[in-house]
Formats: C-alpha cells, sequence, structure tokens
C-alpha cells in the first residue's frame, strides 16, 4: 500500500497548516504576513532593489478599496486586506497558469480563503457586492502595478486590467520594499481593522 502524499505544511507559528482541510484554528496572522511579505508577485519580474511582495500588493488593494468605498465596514476592509491570504500557503501564480493547473487550484484556494475568513470573524463566503468590490480594487492595484514596475505600457495595462479612474490612484505610490518592513505594517494594519471590528 503506498504512503499517503503529505499534504499539510509546517508554519513558523508551529502550527500544522493541512491544506486539504484546512482549519481556522491553524490559521495565524503572523504566519500569513510572513509569508505573503515573501511571495513576489508578477514572478519577481519587477524593478527595484526587493520583489514586489504580496503583503506590498493587498496594503495597496486595501488602500484603494477604501477610497472607492469609503463608507465600507471595518470587516469588508479587513476582508480586502486579506484579498490574497492563502498565497502565502500556496504562493502567487499569475493567471495563465492558474488557467492551465484548472478547477483544482481554485477549489484550493476557496477552502483556504474560506479558512482565514473564519479564523478573523469574516463570513467563509463574502457577499458577491463586497467580492467584486474587491476584484475592482484589485484590478486597479493590477494595473498600476504593470505600469509602474512590471514594464507595461499604459496601453497594454488598460486593455489587460481598465483604466483607473486617476482620482482613485493619485498620490498612491508603488515602492518595493524589504519584507521584514512589509510584513510589519501588514500585521499592524490587520491589528488595526481587528480593533475597529471590536
Amino acid at each position: 500500500m503506498a504512503k499517503p502524499k503529505r499534504a499539510w505544511q509546517r508554519m513558523l507559528s508551529g502550527r500544522r497548516l493541512d491544506l486539504l482541510d484546512p482549519t481556522p484554528v491553524d490559521i495565524e496572522i503572523a504566519d500569513i504576513a510572513h509569508g505573503l511579505a515573501f511571495v513576489a508577485r508578477w514572478n519577481g519580474q519587477t524593478s527595484g532593489d526587493w520583489p514586489y511582495s504580496v503583503a506590498e500588493h493587498s496594503l495597496l488593494v486595501e488602500t484603494i478599496f477604501c477610497r472607492q468605498t469609503p463608507d465600507s465596514l471595518p470587516k469588508w476592509k479587513l476582508a480586502a486586506l486579506l484579498h490574497d491570504a492563502p498565497e502565502y500557503v500556496i504562493g502567487d501564480m499569475i493567471s495563465p497558469v492558474k488557467a492551465a493547473i484548472g478547477p483544482e487550484y481554485g477549489a484550493l484556494d476557496e477552502r483556504l480563503t474560506a479558512a482565514i475568513h473564519l479564523r478573523f470573524g469574516l463570513p467563509a463566503l463574502l457577499p458577491a457586492a463586497i467580492k467584486a468590490q474587491i476584484k475592482s480594487a484589485d484590478r486597479i492595484s493590477a494595473w498600476m502595478e504593470a505600469v509602474r514596475i512590471a514594464g507595461f505600457s499604459e496601453a497594454e495595462a488598460s486593455k489587460l486590467f481598465g483604466k483607473p479612474d486617476a482620482a482613485l490612484v493619485a498620490g498612491l505610490d508603488i515602492q518595493p520594499r524589504a519584507p521584514a518592513e512589509v510584513r510589519s505594517d501588514f500585521i499592524r494594519r490587520h491589528s488595526e481593522l481587528l480593533a475597529e471590528l471590536g
């Protein structure tokens, strides 16, 4: 009888996260922040002395989400911050790779997302309207990243992601930073949002 393949990962917190059956009790924000701060967006094909991390991207998406929906509840801001949280375990795959892998990737992402949401007091599945608003902020972030650090022309990025309203991105900077700095900012913002939730 063949030995079953390992489907869990040991986290720095000591937690053992089962990828096939993740539970909220095995989710720690320190693990998420650390992992996301070391996962590069755009497969690392960005300018600068540091990779542009998923943690940095997540902070930007939450900022854009707040600009788009200034009256949004703290829990939805938290959902925006955590929108790519499963990538602390499964990494960031560019869309063409996700498409090539097929529905299995999506199912894994959904299971991890549900466990992460439940761990921090969010519904396992977000309301469709909130999910769409977060996706909109995500696309704006992708456009900014594509143009400013990933070598895309504005025309090419606009074709792929849609050109954002200039007012939404005014004053927002993209500057890849050291992972430890981004990790700290991600944890700080998470703590602020949890405090707002009460």
